[in-house]
């Protein structure tokens, strides 16, 4: 064997030869020399060393190995003499670290000493062509983890997965191929390739590994291979009968039989895949091995002992058998092979739980089975596993995860120096575990074996798992428990945690959090602003505090920039959590120019529009923000599913209202404010005083003249005319470009305004390489491709166009369904038509002068006055140039002059002076060019002695002969860079000006025109101030492409005007126009509605034939080429006024509100019918306007044929969009008004009424036809829609004549009915109610059957309409409403109401009201009694009074006298005393707290319950107030007779018990304390308490239960308190003090009285209005709003309830924070019993009262709430969220014991422990008391014992703690534990004051009891402890 030395491994891995001579011995021991120096080890693919015959066998003679192995020995001893004196004074670890340590490896083949550890992989001994076995721990797309021996992890590159014969068929076919090769926990064997040092943390190497077989394999031959052996092999093809193996090799392939692949059937085998296998046959002939892959025989097979088997043919896996040689200190050694010997780590003992006697189960030579775990070829070490798992070739199976605690962890060996060996009780095996020293505890522990004990259990953390060992990683160092973050399993999105710096790169930190995770802080995120050098701030080592900005699978980023990690706002971790108005911190991630994108937590993005920042006009957003800017932003929209956040920067958007605002596509004007870079700033004229920007583009159409205007504007300068390009929230986007504000109205704003094949203009908003973006008004956009961009296709778009060029685009393709414009943008169909492309050339050069001219005295602009075109001007001649003359003129010396060489004819001398007349003049260079040609300078010579203004008239007259439109022959003059200056030699040489680019081809190659040069050109301008006096000219050859026609033919075309009359041949008929054919090749059609006058005709075309010549007159032109002339063949259009005819329907569009119209039908949907009135103007009529019966809406779409006549009434006007709506009957004078009224109102005219807003023709009476929107839940009736947005309610008295049980039944949603109008109501609002009714009875809803009719329309079928219609004893029928405790509430109509008390529902006893009358339920009884004044009405449901007495008689006070005795049942307990319903009667009675009894009463209630039977004395009759004074006590009944009730008259009380007047309600309210529905105590202020207490009666609704807190005692209520205290003074000694207690008895009597009429001074509201003076008076006063709410819920309006609920958040003070929190909870109490669906609308109005109160007040009421209403599930998972959003509240932890308990359910220990955990220690004790309170009193006591014990150990002084558990022990009553209790506290050593404060409640205690000698005993303690201070 060879020694465990390194320095001889090292010198053996470079020995060469046969023998070890002297020179090499020396270099052995010089430790500085080179040769020994530590250096990476290549990768050997080639034995350097020769094959050893015998295994492991060595080259060198014994006698020489020997002689070797002494030498080393004694140096190594002679060193570790030195260095133990060296390093006494190190620690007991360093002096463990030998030199045969674990990082050492030793040779199998040099016998020798035996070492004394086993071989174990290390990083430092780890090297290059180690073959290594391994477990896929990750599969991941580039590369795998390998779980690897020691612990260790290696990398595998994709490349190095397979072999390259195999990688390449395998990539070629799956992408991802990784994952379908590999999976976690596949055993393989691997090779190292290098190690490289982690650049991350130092002192760490990543290992980079190959699992290529042609590295593992190399040294296999078909020779070495034989039957029985295991291999491993690729799948390189899979064929029909099994499967091609590639074994790294080419010397010989494999084959493996599908039915001898045994494995899983159900997993596909994929090609690459590895499978092994047995051999078992070998054909040599044709090198092919054959296999079986019997997972048992593959497990099983062991490798035999060949006869000279090499290292090289060793594989990791390989299953051999072995005996043992010797133990050693960590494992054991084997022999294996004959040859070979290899260690086992205790790791990989057989046992998973080696004690310290393990090596008892090894005996010398001992046989086992084993497989090779690693081979190091350099040192021919072998390492061995006897694990079980891994033997039989299985990877072992984890059952724990990293962060798991396990608290009894039990200690099996204690290993001295390295650490522990823990069991850990997981399931369903245990799981071995070892916890390095390092990680035993904070502080260095030296002596584990004395800290732990074998057996003893510890509780440990799961640091780690080693996959390979199935050994888990432990610690048990107390901070592991603590830390908020152990695993990447704990990371949250928005988490604030502590990391220390441990590394800094390029791209960031690298940081760690306490539990060890690591995470990046990108460069960005080291602070706020980017920083050049952050190692100054980052400091490796240094702790900062860091929030985590995502975790995504274990790459976690975190970000220290103090905004977001100090951020108090909510996070955005995910899509869905982006809710609307949420405000929130995010940073900049990417700026633009139209915004910027904002990036949230866990990678979620969002998107802040420019118009959304804030920014003025002209801001540049990069100079605003930057990227990594920390921003708060609020989000106005999302949508989770296309992962889209709309952000914006304004917090609290500024809302400016629409008659402000400017509209899209209008002229506005402004001043320039101020100006950038890229933008001019506007201030626009309007009442809103926006600001507006025009982008340098668009200054202008011509780019130059652009950038000129930009250069000269100053602030100050006004715009006349600016078109409304856009509109970004308050910013506006302006443009100057002449070409579109003059065709502003023809700019189309929708898709829906585009028509195909029109010519219209826009401007270019981009371009890309495939087309050209066009975009109009708004961010309506149109796409050029470029083969439609330019008629040449191969020019270059981008030499084309430029982005903000003007230019004139046709339409080709308009797409509705996919909203996009196909647009054509060549010339040759785009072509300017008019002049204003060169009309805004000389504008612009005129605006450009004046500025220019600015800040002078304005004579610089007079010099133009005398340079008109075409005048003679007197000049002098200059210096000549190449191309002319110059000129300069006496009066104007800074003007110049030129004469091109073509305008001079004969030579001139310089100075001399000539005539010239004027061609051109160029306003802003002061340039005028002249001509000395005699046609131009003669014609006005001729009058030279007249004035100039005769010249300008000679100019006119001579210009009149010119027409617009009229094409002329010209010559060119001068030729300039954008225009030509040309003559008119027909027209006496008038000079003209053309232009020479157009719109769309202001960058392309112009045309090249010469002087003298002849064009045609068509005049479109005659001078005039627009032209700046100028005669302009459209040059033909602009749109020469598309003119093929010839002249003549241009002529017979221009003959066609307006008006003409012409004949014309019909070509075909079509369902709404007759096309037409005149002329030369002109088409032309007839309009359906221009055939007659009246548009009456059924078939207007029926008398037409094809081929049929007609006399048409011509009413419209064709827009361009390709369209059709619209002809018009009505009567009187043919008629001699026809041409007037035309102008008249071209001009005028005179439609009026009810006039009568008729069209023609053209398109029919579901909802509506388009017709068309005329050839400009549409109309369209509603499907529930088109008539009133249900079977003529159901066959709508078949009653209006395209085609069809339809006539209609108007009754509203678009005349933007020339659209009418009509309706099929008349509007009446009523509606027509009311129209009118309305559109006064509303400030439009009386022709352009809103759609959506026209009601008006709607009135009381009109039968209409409807249909069925919604049918409300329970009574609500039904919403009937009878117009576009109009919609009526249908009462659920109106839905049948006949009283019916179910009125419902035979509607359904989208089903047609017939309704009569009932009322329509005008809110304050301005909401519009319509009431509508169903019942065929009434009148206008005439039946078919007039029989049924009659039969129907009987007196049962009648409604009440008003209060006044009823009377006395009157049967009636209704629908119960609904269900109170004292009655219920039923419907007789619409509008009338009734009530019906307890006592009446039934003759016999009712036991459940809301259970035998539901609402809904149709009941049948008789009016009792009709108030008129207040509108209540009262009815009974008993077949008769059975008693006999009217109503009068039950309440008469008369029969009652003071000091009868009567009996009555208890109605209600209050502390101040009870409520009596007197027997027989309807009136209730209060006996006061102090006339109960005559002894003193604790509690009363305890001692009386509702229900009860009671017997009672009148003391006093108070008629007028109504008020019955009662008393209880035995002494009032000494000298009376018993009282005895008979069997009937108790049967009478068990009807009347609890029925409850009005009156008697009005007594019950007096109480200052309303109880609710579920018995909670509603406390109010006084002064609002008095005024409200009786409306409990009528509007005890049980949705509204709300209890509010913290609100202070109404005076009643102290005024009670008192004399409770009182009662307790004078109980003491009653009989002494008789006639003081009469006294105070008579005073308390007459308090009673004066609050009660302090109670009645006002009036209970009954009305809404009564209502709204209350809450003005009151508007901060949550008990008024709600009471309002409970008014309106009784009168079943839920809406109204919440509009009342959201009025009251709006109105009660910010400051309020109670009164408002009092609104939110009766808003929970509505929504969970009215919402739709309850659950989802109680969470909307949650989230809302989270913003605006205390959240956990909104909490706790919300849970209240869940309680009260026994929603169990919901208050569970609300309480969870409790826990976790407010842990360190004590009350949330304690309430959550609380639920536990009164549930009864287990698991309290947990949550106290989880509380422990969270709260903060100062809130431990009042945690753990309470709790222990709650303990005694629902759960167990002795749990709660155990609490007070603990606490009381940790602080024994606290003498309120004391006093608690004393209380609570007093209360359970065993006497025995509370006396042991007290000796304890008074034994304790306490100062005399708390001392005594304990004797005193023990001598109370005692004296309670009555045992006088315990009570002397406890004085006497009390003396001795009094001594013993003294003493």
């Amino acid at each position: 064997m060879a020694a465990s030395s390194k320095k001889f491994q090292k010198k053996k891995s470079n020995e060469g030869k046969p023998k070890f001579n002297k020179a090499s011995k020396k270099q052995f021991k010089t430790k500085k020399d080179g040769a020994f120096k530590s250096e990476a080890v290549a990768l050997q693919l080639e034995d350097d060393v020769p094959d050893f015959p015998r295994g492991g066998g060595s080259s060198l003679s014994k006698h020489e190995r020997d002689e070797i192995r002494a030498e080393v020995d004694a140096e190594f001893e002679a060193e570790e003499l030195a260095s133990k004196k060296n390093k006494r004074k190190k620690s007991q670890k360093k002096i463990q670290a030998m030199p045969d340590d674990l990082g050492s490896l030793f040779g199998d083949g040099i016998t020798g000493k035996l070492p004394r550890y086993a071989n174990k992989i290390t990083l430092k001994n780890i090297s290059p062509g180690m073959k290594l076995w391994g477990v896929v721990a990750e599969v991941n797309e580039k590369d795998l983890v390998i779980s690897l021996p020691g612990g260790l992890r290696g990398l595998v590159r994709a490349g190095d997965a397979l072999d390259p014969v195999v990688s390449n068929k395998v990539e070629n076919n799956e992408g991802d191929f990784l994952k379908n090769i590999f999976y976690p926990g596949q055993l393989v064997s691997c090779i190292v390739l290098q190690l490289d040092d982690d650049k991350k943390e130092t002192g760490k190497r990543k290992i980079w590994l190959s699992l290529r077989l042609s590295l593992l394999h190399k040294g296999f031959t078909l020779d070495a291979v034989q039957e029985g052996m295991v291999l491993t092999g690729y799948v390189i093809s899979i064929e029909d009968h099994g499967y091609m193996l590639h074994f790294g090799l080419s010397s010989f392939t494999g084959f493996l039989r599908k039915d001898g692949h045994a494995e899983n059937k159900d997993v596909e085998v994929r090609t690459g895949q590895f499978l092994q296998g047995v051999i078992k046959s070998i054909d040599k002939t044709r090198k092919v091995v054959n296999l079986s892959s019997d997972p048992e025989t593959v497990s099983k097979c062991v490798t035999k002992d060949l006869k000279g088997i090499s290292i090289d043919l060793l594989i990791p896996g390989m299953l051999i058998n072995a005996s043992v040689r010797s133990t050693l200190e960590n494992g054991i050694m084997l022999s294996f092979l004959t040859y070979f010997t290899g260690t086992v780590d205790m790791c990989h003992l057989q046992n998973k739980f080696p004690n310290k006697n393990w090596k008892d189960d090894y005996n010398q030579n001992k046989k086992v089975n084993a497989r090779i775990l690693f081979i190091d070829p350099s040192t021919r070490a072998v390492g061995l596993t006897l694990n079980p798992h891994l033997v039989h070739n299985k990877a072992p199976p984890s059952h724990v995860n990293i962060g798991d605690i396990f608290d009894q962890s039990k200690v099996v060996r204690v290993d001295r120096g390295f650490g522990l060996l823990l069991e850990i009780p997981s399931k369903p095996v245990s799981t071995p575990a070892y916890v390095n020293v390092s990680d035993v505890a904070e502080e260095e522990v030296r002596k584990l074996e004395k800290k732990f004990k074998e057996g003893s259990q510890v509780r440990v953390r799961i640091l780690g798992f080693r996959h390979l060992e199935g050994l888990a990683t432990g610690i048990l160092k107390a901070s592991a428990f603590e830390g908020p973050v152990f695993t990447h399993s704990d990371v949250k999105p928005g988490m604030v945690v502590k990391a220390k710096v441990i590394a800094l790169d390029s791209f960031g930190a690298i940081v760690q959090f306490p539990g060890g995770v690591k995470a990046l802080c990108p460069t960005r995120h080291m602070s706020e602003f980017e920083i050049a050098k952050p190692g100054k701030k980052f400091k490796v080592g240094a702790e900062l505090v860091f929030r985590v900005l995502g975790c995504k699978s274990k790459r976690i980023t975190v970000t220290y920039k103090k905004t977001l990690v100090k951020s108090k706002l909510g996070i955005i971790s995910s899509y869905a959590e982006a809710t609307e108005g949420l405000v929130t911190h995010g940073w900049i991630t990417k700026i633009e120019k139209h915004g910027f994108f904002v990036r949230f937590y866990n990678g979620v993005q969002g998107f802040a529009p420019r118009s959304e920042l804030g920014l003025g006009p002209g801001d540049d957003p990069n100079s605003m923000f930057h990227v990594g800017q920390v921003v708060k932003c609020r989000v106005t929209g999302s949508s989770p599913a296309s992962r889209h956040i709309n952000l914006s920067l304004q917090i609290r958007p500024v809302r400016i209202s629409e008659d402000d605002m400017v509209k899209l596509g209008s002229i506005v004007s402004g001043v320039v404010e101020g100006l950038t870079s890229s933008a001019v700033v506007i201030n626009v004229n309007s009442k809103a005083h926006l600001k507006g920007m025009i982008s340098n583009e668009h200054l202008a159409d011509h780019h130059e003249r652009a950038a000129l205007l930009k250069s000269i504007l100053k602030p100050g300068y006004k715009f006349d005319q600016l078109l409304v390009l856009d509109i970004e929230g308050n910013n506006i986007v302006l443009s100057a470009k002449f070409s579109l504000i003059s065709s502003a109205e023809q700019l189309p704003s929708d898709i829906s305004q585009i028509q195909p094949n029109t010519v219209v203009h826009g401007y270019v908003c981009n371009l890309i390489e495939t087309g050209c973006f066009v975009r109009f008004l708004g961010r309506l956009t149109g796409f050029s491709p470029r083969s439609k961009a330019m008629d040449d296709h191969k020019a270059d778009l981008s030499g084309a166009f430029y982005i903000g060029q003007s230019v004139r685009c046709n339409t080709v393709d308009v797409n509705s369904e996919t909203a996009r414009i196909t647009l054509s943008l060549k010339q040759s169909c785009c072509s300017s038509t008019d002049a204003t492309f060169i009309q805004e050339y000389f504008i612009l050069e005129e605006k450009i002068a004046r500025l220019q001219s600015l800040g002078s005295d304005g004579s610089e602009l007079k010099w133009i006055e005398g340079f008109n075109i075409g005048s003679v001007i007197e000049a002098k001649i200059g210096e000549a140039k190449d191309i002319g003359v110059v000129v300069s003129f006496d009066k104007y010396n800074d003007v110049l002059g030129f004469i091109t060489h073509s305008q001079c004819g004969l030579s001139l001398e310089t100075g001399s002076v000539v005539q010239a007349a004027v061609l051109d003049v160029d306003k802003a260079e002061r340039l005028v060019d002249l001509s000395l040609k005699p046609e131009f300078v003669e014609k006005s010579q001729e009058g030279s002695s007249k004035s100039q203004t005769h010249k300008k008239k000679r100019k006119r007259e001579a210009s009149k002969a010119l027409e617009l439109h009229q094409t002329v022959n010209a010559v060119v003059e001068i030729v300039k860079e954008h225009y030509l200056v040309i003559a008119i030699p027909e027209y006496n040489h008038a000079i003209g000006y053309a232009s020479i680019a157009d719109y769309n081809t202001q960058k392309l190659p112009q045309k090249q025109f010469v002087n003298g040069q002849r064009v045609i050109a068509t005049v479109m301008a005659l001078p005039s101030p627009e032209t700046s006096g100028r005669l302009l000219l459209l040059l033909n050859s602009i749109g020469e492409v598309t003119e093929t026609s010839s002249s003549k033919r241009a002529k017979k075309k221009s003959s066609y005007n307006v008006g003409s009359l012409v004949p014309a041949e019909v070509t075909e008929i079509m369902p709404l126009e007759l096309r037409l054919k005149f002329g030369i090749g002109f088409c032309g059609r007839v309009h359906i509605t221009e055939v007659n006058d009246n548009n009456v005709l059924e078939k207007p075309f029926g008398n037409f034939k094809v081929g049929q010549t007609i006399t048409a007159r011509i009413v419209g032109k064709p827009n361009q080429k390709g369209h059709l002339w619209d002809l018009s063949i009505k009567p009187a259009m043919l008629a001699d006024t026809g041409e007037i005819g035309v102008k008249t329907t071209l001009e005028e569009f005179d439609f009026s509100t009810g006039q009568l119209v008729t069209g023609y039908v053209y398109k029919v949907d579901s909802e509506w019918a388009w017709l068309t009135i005329s050839r400009h103007v549409k109309a369209r009529l509603f499907i529930l306007d088109s008539g009133c019966e249900p079977n003529e809406l159901q066959q709508f779409q078949e009653r209006f044929k395209v085609g069809k006549p339809v006539s209609g009434h108007i009754l509203n006007v678009n005349k933007d969009k020339k659209l009418i709506r009509i309706v099929r009957h008349p509007l009446g004078a009523l509606s027509t008004t009311n129209v009118g009224d309305e559109d006064k109102r509303k400030g439009e005219s009386d022709n352009n009424i809103s759609d959506d807003s026209v009601i008006a023709h709607i009135h009381e009476g009109d039968i209409l036809g409807g249909r069925i929107s919604k049918i409300l839940p329970g009574i609500g009736g039904l919403v009937v829609q009878i117009g576009p947005n109009n919609y009526g309610r249908v009462h659920f008295t109106e839905l049948k004549d006949a009283w019916e049980s179910d009125p419902l039944s035979g509607y359904h949603e989208g089903q047609f009915v017939k309704c009569k109008v009932l009322e329509v109501s005008h809110s304050t609002k301005g909401t519009i109610h319509i009431d509508l009714s169903l019942r065929l009875s009434l009148d206008g809803m005439i039946s078919k059957n007039p029989l049924k009719l009659a039969s129907d329309a009987d007196s049962t079928s009648k409604r009440a309409e008003k209060v006044e219609d009823l009377y006395p004893n009157m049967a009636v029928q209704g629908y119960v409403k609904n269900v109170i405790p004292k009655g219920c509430f039923i419907m007789l109509s619409r509008k009338v109401d009734a009530k019906i008390l307890l006592s009446n529902l039934s003759n016999g006893y009712v036991n459940d009201p809301k259970k035998e009358f539901p609402i809904g339920k149709l009941v049948s009884g008789r009016v009792l009694a009709v108030e008129p004044l207040s509108k209540r009405v009262e009815v009974t449901l008993k077949n008769s009074d059975t008693n006999g007495t009217s109503k009068s008689e039950i309440n008469d006070f008369s029969r009652l006298h003071v000091g009868d005795i009567v009996s009555g049942r208890i109605r209600r307990v209050e502390s101040y005393g009870l409520f009596i319903t007197l027997d027989h009667t309807n009136m209730v009675g209060l006996c006061h707290f102090s006339e109960l009894s005559d002894d003193h009463i604790e509690n009363i209630q305890t001692n009386y319950a509702a229900g009860e039977k009671v017997k009672a004395k009148i003391l006093k009759l108070d008629e007028e107030r109504h008020r019955i004074s009662l008393g209880m006590k035995n002494s009032y009944f000494t000298d009376d007779i018993d009282f005895q009730i008979t069997e009937q008259e108790e049967s009478d009380e068990d009807i009347e018990e609890t029925g409850v007047a009005d009156d008697d309600a009005d007594d019950e309210a007096r109480s200052i304390l309303l109880t609710d529905s579920t018995g909670m105590d509603i406390e109010y202020r006084s002064g609002v308490s008095d005024v409200l207490a009786q409306a409990e009666s009528r509007a005890s609704i049980p949705p509204l239960d709300v209890t509010l807190d913290d609100i202070e005692h109404s005076d009643m209520e102290n005024f009670i308190s008192e004399n409770q205290e009182n009662n307790e003074v004078t109980a003491i000694d009653e009989k002494s003090k008789r006639q003081a207690k009469k006294k105070a008895k008579e005073e308390r009597e007459s308090e009673i009285r004066a609050a009660e009429e302090r109670q009645l001074e006002k009036d209970v509201p009954r009305t809404t209005d009564e209502f709204e003076k209350l809450v003005r008076s009151s508007p901060n006063s949550s008990f008024v709003w709600i009471k309002y709410m409970a008014f309106m819920l009784n009168s079943a309006n839920i809406e109204k309830a919440r509009a009342i609920a959201e009025r009251a958040l709006r109105t009660i003070n910010i400051r309020e924070e109670t009164e408002k929190l009092n609104i939110w909870v009766a808003y929970f109490n509505l929504e969970n019993q009215y919402g739709n669906p309850p659950e989802e609308a109680v969470q909307k109005v949650f989230q809302r009262a989270l913003q605006y109160c205390d959240p956990k007040k909104v909490h706790f009421a919300l849970l209240g709430m869940y309680e009260r209403t026994e929603q169990h599930k919901l208050a569970e998972e609300l309480l969870d969220k409790m826990s976790k959003k407010f842990k360190h509240s004590c009350k949330v932890w304690l309430r959550r014991v609380q639920v536990l308990l009164t549930q009864q359910q287990d698991g309290v220990q947990p949550v106290v422990n989880r509380a422990l955990l969270c709260l903060p220690r100062h809130k431990h004790v009042k945690f753990i008391s309470q709790a222990a309170i709650l303990e005694f009193k629902s759960g167990v006591p002795d749990r709660g014992r155990s609490m007070f014990e603990g606490v009381l150990r940790e602080y024994p002084k606290r003498t309120d703690l004391w006093s608690i558990y004393l209380d609570q022990e007093i209360r359970l009553g065993d006497e025995d534990v509370i006396r042991a209790l007290f000796e304890r506290a008074i034994s304790l050593s306490l100062p005399p004051k708390k001392m005594k404060f304990l004797f005193k409640k023990y001598l109370d205690y005692e004296k309670s009891r009555g045992d006088e000698e315990r009570i002397e005993s406890v004085k006497r303690k009390a003396m001795d402890y009094v001594e013993s201070t003294l003493t």
